[in-house]
């Protein structure tokens, strides 16, 4: 292979070029050697590279002879006073050289051309990564306030859906409570209807006496009006009518504590009061199924939120009441174990399954019927008590009913 066809696909090397790097002291000296003459390699324009003084070779050989030229095809020549074949040989043997020296230009070449068209492509892939990183920067800073938005948005409704749970499962109680109201107002109507009556004797008798009848009169009517047997049942109808209203304002009292639902203020609240309270408001519309057995330690004060804490009571009670068919009972114990005051709920239910139980604090998961609820009930108790650092756990087998233990962190209001 040519200098020319070793080259031509890339770069054409010039003599020069190829004479770069090579030890020209010592291809000279070997010229020499093998050629006993002076020599002389020049480039196709005759310009001389490198050569041994003629002059300097006269002195060992006085005889001039002819030069003869050996190419170097096509790039130059060599030129040197010595026997054709031998001229050849040594033309041959630069070839082999230059192609030598042209191999590790052309390597050397690719490498940097290559390092340069890789430097070249790094800063473009740079150029690009720093544009991308600006336009995912914009993307991630508007997917960042699409996400604050949409969670604010969840969180709303999410709002929403428990308070929607909340008054669900207050509404349950709606019916129970109106007649448990309803019982002690119909009997003072009725009894003020009867104190109405007794009213118009006590005219009769009132004007009897100012018209200045006689005792006979009167006496008579007495007897006509009953009004010994009025005056017996007229304390009879005070008694009951007050205890009525007594009892509505139990009821009324009781449900204070849930028309705070929204209330933010926590308080130092006695746990025991707020069960008690919890099951006299849900016992309208448990009684007819469930019986409900206190066990309450006395335990002290804990600072929490008691609307709240009743919402979790009222929930478990009414699926303690859900989970019985006919009749049952649930137990409530309170007691203290370490620094927490520890809630039971153990009830005689149909229990859950084990498949369900790993589900039932899930969002929306419920077991009921459609329209009996929509799965938030667990969900938003489990909140309540997360908030009050506290635990809820729940253990439950098939138609041996259901454990709900509740641990509360002994805390008070700080001053």
């Amino acid at each position: 292979m040519s200098i020319e066809q070793a080259l031509s696909f890339d770069h054409e090397f010039t003599l020069q070029e190829l004479l770069t790097g090579v030890n020209s002291s010592k291809l000279l000296q070997a010229l020499l050697t093998n050629l006993d003459s002076p020599v002389r390699i020049l480039d196709t324009h005759d310009k001389c590279l490198f050569d041994i003084e003629l002059d300097q070779f006269e002195e060992k050989h006085p005889l001039k002879k002819t030069p003869l030229y050996g190419e170097l095809e096509p790039i130059g020549y060599i030129e040197a006073y010595a026997p054709l074949p031998s001229l050849q040989s040594a033309a041959q043997l630069i070839q082999l050289i230059l192609y030598s020296n042209s191999r590790y230009l052309m390597a050397s070449d690719l490498h940097i051309k290559t390092q340069r068209d890789d430097y070249e492509e790094l800063q473009r892939r740079n150029a690009a990564l720093e544009t991308s990183k600006v336009k995912y920067k914009k993307l991630a800073e508007s997917l960042d306030l699409r996400v604050k938005q949409q969670v604010k948005v969840i969180e709303t409704a999410q709002l929403k859906l428990y308070e929607n749970e909340k008054l669900a499962s207050i509404g349950r109680l709606a019916a129970g409570i109106a007649h448990e109201i309803n019982n002690p107002i119909g009997f003072i109507r009725s009894n003020l209807t009867s104190t109405e009556s007794y009213l118009n004797a006590l005219t009769k008798l009132d004007a009897a006496l100012k018209t200045g009848a006689t005792n006979s009169y009167i006496l008579k009517l007495w007897e006509e009006e009953e009004l010994n047997y009025m005056l017996e049942d007229l304390e009879d109808i005070l008694k009951e009518s007050i205890d009525g209203i007594d009892r509505v304002a139990a009821i009324v009292k009781d449900l204070k504590s849930f028309s705070r639902v929204n209330d933010a203020d926590e308080e130092d609240a006695d746990i025991n009061e707020i069960i008690r309270q919890t099951v006299h408001i849900c016992a309208p519309q448990v009684q007819n199924k469930l019986e409900v057995i206190l066990d309450l330690a006395d335990i002290p004060l804990i600072f929490c939120h008691p609307a709240e804490l009743g919402q979790v009571f009222l929930s478990l009670l009414l699926n303690a009441a859900d989970a019985i068919a006919e009749k049952g009972k649930v137990k409530i114990t309170t007691g203290i174990n370490e620094s927490n005051i520890c809630i039971e709920m153990r009830d005689t239910g149909c229990g859950i399954s084990e498949s369900d139980l790993s589900h039932i604090f899930d969002p929306f998961f419920t077991t009921k019927d459609v329209g009996q609820g929509i799965g938030l009930g667990l969900t938003v108790c489990l909140n309540i008590i997360k908030a009050h650092k506290g635990s809820l756990n729940i253990i439950s087998k098939l138609d041996k009913g259901t454990l709900v233990t509740i641990c509360l962190p002994i805390q008070h209001k700080k001053y």
